[in-house]
């Protein structure tokens, strides 16, 4: 088989999985869309990943065979644009002010100096190539090091209900294909992030077979700004620590009414 037919079937490959993976987070908010809250959610993920689709698109713009890079990172802009748009409509007026100011900074401020810098001050279109590249290389890295919390909290309670496996092996195989294709094409910037992607992937996997079958400890954990929580789950263990500790100090339990609507989500 041909390295050009090897590197059009990874790239494919690549927008595929890409794609599934973009739409992990819609559990989250058809749950934000029917409470109409965004409870304890964050939006810097989402800020975060609109700015790394950004990055890429734009380095996929200035690179001559760079056209696979394109298609997934302008469908990955829209939906986490629109999953943005939907936290701003249902967040609280403080998190939405800070959302907005974090939006401007990163997706403006930070974005459009890379832009103008790289686009007028080098001039050398290969010279602006290796530094966008690099750009593009250190942000993802900063990326994937992200499931390192949820690692941490899978070790610390033993539980692996906060680490969905599906979406584990969809990273994995997102930073296989994207691999392959980065090294086939002997393009590195792509290459060298998703080794570290493979690896992050490949130990989350392993924390799975670890622990799906342990003891597990009922430990309250605060929410933190990761599309692979379960807030239904969380909440449950909330109440349940709470009512424990009323019990505990002799005090009566408080009775939590929950409306029909509230629990079909």
């Amino acid at each position: 088989m041909a390295v050009s037919t090897l590197i059009f079937t990874f790239g494919i490959l690549g927008n595929i999985v890409s794609f599934m993976v973009y739409l992990a987070p819609l559990p989250t908010f058809y749950r934000v869309f029917k409470r109409k809250s965004t409870e304890g959610f964050q939006s810097l993920p989402y800020v975060v990943a609109l700015f790394s689709a950004m990055l890429w698109m734009y380095y996929g713009l200035l690179k001559s065979d760079g056209s696979l890079l394109i298609p997934i990172n302008a469908i990955g802009c829209t939906i986490e644009s629109l999953y943005i748009i939907m936290f701003l409509v249902y967040a609280p007026k403080s998190v939405r002010f800070s959302t907005i100011k974090m939006l401007f900074m990163v997706n403006v401020a930070l974005y459009g100096t890379i832009l103008l810098s790289t686009y007028y001050l080098i001039h050398k279109q290969s010279t602006r190539l290796a530094a966008l590249g690099w750009i593009c290389s250190v942000f993802s890295v900063c990326v994937f090091a992200a499931p390192l919390m949820i690692m941490r909290r899978v070790i610390r309670t033993k539980s692996v209900e906060y680490l969905p496996f599906s979406l584990s092996c969809c990273l994995t195989l997102c930073a296989v294909m994207w691999f392959f294709y980065g090294l086939l094409l002997k393009d590195y910037y792509v290459a060298l992030p998703n080794v570290l992607g493979f690896t992050f992937g490949l130990a989350q996997m392993l924390l799975y077979f670890i622990y799906r079958n342990a003891k597990q400890d009922v430990v309250p954990v605060p929410e933190v700004a990761l599309n692979v929580v379960d807030l239904t789950k969380l909440d449950m263990e909330k109440d349940k620590n709470k009512k424990e500790a009323e019990i505990r100090d002799g005090a009566e339990p408080t009775v939590v009414i929950v409306r029909p609507s509230e629990t079909n989500v």
